[in-house]
């Protein structure tokens, strides 16, 4: 994907807006309002919650809102997790995700990797695995990939014999893709300027609206920003 595509995709993503037709009080007849078109003023610019009952919130963000039940279980299963996630940071050893050795990936490190530690995460993560991967990954956005359905099954066919999950395969493509991904989240942290997307959030941005269709409307609105003329005028002066 070109630079000027990934940056007008992740400009969309999060200035873009969406009309919705909305009744009020003063208004019962109805009118159009603008509302955020993705979810990053409800995940990617909050702050993370210490005690972990806000992030709940970030997690309903990208995921939907929950019932009371639901709730329930994603609280048991950030509980249940918060050992495992911890024990991949201790192994990462204030590594990110992309510079990780492989073996920290592969069947062949085992026991005691980071991979270990998120195949252990996605089997204690209840009923709603999308909701405590958005919330572990906004607790350590350097290290934990954020994977929904569709992301998942996009990076599946690219998996290589003895990885312990997908999170390999987003290993392998920020590490072969590592000086694209270095300048774009330096174009992006200063164009934006209300968050600071690492590069594992940006990928998991753009895979998701590619997988699931939206990557053409994202470029549309990102390239009716301010912040897109401002990208262009820095890339003409250069």
């Amino acid at each position: 994907m070109p630079v000027d595509t990934a940056v007008a995709a992740v400009l969309g993503y999060a200035r873009g807006r969406r009309p919705l037709w909305f009744r009020s009080f003063d208004k019962p007849q109805g009118h159009w309002v603008q509302l955020p078109a993705f979810g990053w003023t409800r995940f990617d610019t909050l702050p993370t919650d210490p005690d972990g009952d806000d992030d709940i919130l970030l997690g309903e963000g990208l995921h939907g809102r929950l019932d009371r039940p639901g709730w329930a279980d994603v609280r048991q299963s950030l509980v249940a997790v918060a050992p495992l996630a911890a024990a991949a940071e201790d192994r990462a050893d204030g590594r990110p995700l992309w510079e990780l050795p492989d073996d920290q990936l592969s069947v062949l490190g085992e026991p005691g990797t980071v991979g270990a530690a998120f195949r252990d995460i996605d089997r204690t993560s209840g009923t709603h695995p999308g909701h405590v991967r958005a919330i572990l990954h906004h607790q350590r956005p350097a290290l934990v990939p954020h994977l929904t359905r569709s992301t998942r099954r996009a990076l599946l066919p690219h998996s290589h014999e003895g990885d312990l999950g997908v999170e390999a395969v987003v290993h392998r493509e920020l590490r072969a893709n590592a000086e694209a991904f270095a300048d774009l989240e330096g174009r992006v942290a200063t164009l934006l300027g209300d968050a600071r997307p690492t590069r594992l959030r940006l990928h998991d941005i753009l895979l998701w609206l590619a997988t699931t269709l939206r990557l053409t409307h994202a470029v549309s609105l990102g390239t009716a920003t301010p912040e897109w003329e401002r990208h262009l005028a820095a890339v003409t002066s250069r």
